[in-house]
């Protein structure tokens, strides 16, 4: 079984879909097993999205204030942030970037 990160569960889709759910297992209409299947589903829909539809290209410049490696997973906390795309400049006061393998794990 392909496993696959949870890192947009708690963005504002994940947060509604999950607080939807606990309404419908409040409710009686669903389990909590079917539940956790959405979940999952979410999960690979939004990884199978993000690889397969998104195509923009970004030049990040700024002040590193921390980073940290765990169980795959790359986190960097920039300071005054300057995003540069295409056609568009962005900036910010401090943005987190969290970042994975572009492989799933055990693939090769």
């Amino acid at each position: 079984m392909t496993q696959y990160y949870e890192l947009y569960r708690t963005s504002t889709l994940g947060m509604a879909l999950t607080d939807s759910l606990d309404e419908l297992i409040q409710a009686g209409h669903i389990t909590p097993q079917l539940a956790i299947r959405v979940l999952g589903q979410f999960d690979r829909s939004i990884s199978d999205a993000l690889a397969n539809k998104v195509r923009a290209r970004a030049t990040i410049k700024g002040n590193l204030q921390t980073y940290r490696f765990c169980d795959d997973v790359w986190t960097f906390i920039v300071k005054n942030p300057s995003f540069k795309f295409e056609h568009d400049n962005v900036t910010a006061d401090k943005v987190k970037i969290v970042a994975c393998n572009a492989r799933r794990p055990g693939e090769a």
